[in-house]
């Protein structure tokens, strides 16, 4: 018997849960909405806030979205994303506001040990300067519990205090989907709609929903050396060391964040459908293979989000 293709695969696979999940998203969208009264929703251009926009998209309709949409610009943004979130922000008639770790610098809040230092974590400060500039109560945010064990201890309505800072141990309980939104004066929620999600399910939603994506995400050749067991791009910000080789390699990124610390991987998957297929084989966690600054201990990444990371 011939072996089923990628299509008749995914044919088989039941929509069911992801339109729970769906569902689950929409409610969760819709309660910060009414809750709330400055929230915001953080957008990328990657993947997990496409599919969160689309989820807006389902509860609110196109031109209605409630929030604003904030990214917080690193300076080292892949120029395909940063296109891409434009585009999807204006063809949906949202508000889109960019806060860039390039200001923070110049201000002097933010001070890199090195000029080759990577912007990621200093995110965290032009993040908390965003909120306290507009006074955000509640930040929308894309993070999966499957990403990494600090995230997956995180509720989906997820506490911060008047210092930014969250503490795991202080959390509040979500029995029977009811959530404490409570808050001082000077505190805000950071919310993770698709918490449940898996990148499985991230993919399988995509490829159901026909949600376009940067070119990024699919499979393209690109000039690439071996570093500490992954890809890395040859770029201007990330040049080959001495002794490395540049290969050209067909690649695609699971994620795509700051330059200097993601990595593709190799890939011939040129469609969702094809990378669903993947995703079902593979046995390394999304960031885990893609993400240098990812590649420390839980307790490293569980201080960043106490220090306001996302």
């Amino acid at each position: 018997m011939n072996a089923p293709t990628e299509t008749e695969l995914l044919r088989t696979m039941s929509n069911a849960h992801l339109d729970a999940l769906e569902e689950e998203t929409i409610f969760i969208l819709r309660e910060v909405a009414a809750a709330f009264e400055r929230p915001t929703l953080l957008f990328s251009g990657g993947k997990d806030s496409l599919v969160m926009l689309k989820c807006a998209e389902k509860a609110f309709g196109a031109g209605r979205i409630p929030y604003p949409l904030l990214m917080i610009d690193t300076g080292h943004n892949f120029p395909e994303v940063t296109a891409f979130r434009d585009l999807r922000a204006s063809e949906l008639g949202a508000k889109l506001i960019v806060r860039s770790v390039e200001d923070s610098m110049a201000r002097g809040t933010v001070r890199l040990a090195h000029p080759g230092e990577s912007r990621n974590v200093h995110q965290s400060v032009t993040l908390l300067e965003a909120i306290d500039e507009f006074r955000f109560d509640a930040l929308i945010g894309g993070a999966r519990r499957d990403e990494e064990k600090a995230r997956a201890k995180e509720r989906i309505f997820s506490h911060r205090d008047s210092f930014g800072q969250w503490q795991p141990k202080a959390q509040r309980p979500e029995l029977w989907t009811l959530f404490n939104t409570r808050l001082q004066s000077g505190e805000h929620f950071r919310v993770f709609p698709i918490s449940n999600w898996t990148e499985l399910d991230v993919w399988q939603y995509i490829a159901r929903e026909n949600i376009a994506l940067p070119s990024l995400y699919y499979s393209h050749r690109r000039d690439v050396v071996k570093r500490k067991g992954l890809l890395v791009s040859v770029t201007e910000l990330t040049p080959p060391c001495e002794g490395e080789v540049v290969e050209t390699r067909d690649v695609r990124f699971r994620t795509v964040g700051d330059i200097t610390c993601t990595c593709p991987v190799e890939s011939l998957a040129s469609n969702a459908a094809e990378i669903v297929i993947e995703t079902l084989a593979t046995s390394l966690s999304e960031r885990g293979a893609t993400r240098m600054d990812d590649r420390t201990s839980e307790a490293s990444m569980e201080k960043r989000k106490k220090d306001g990371y996302f």
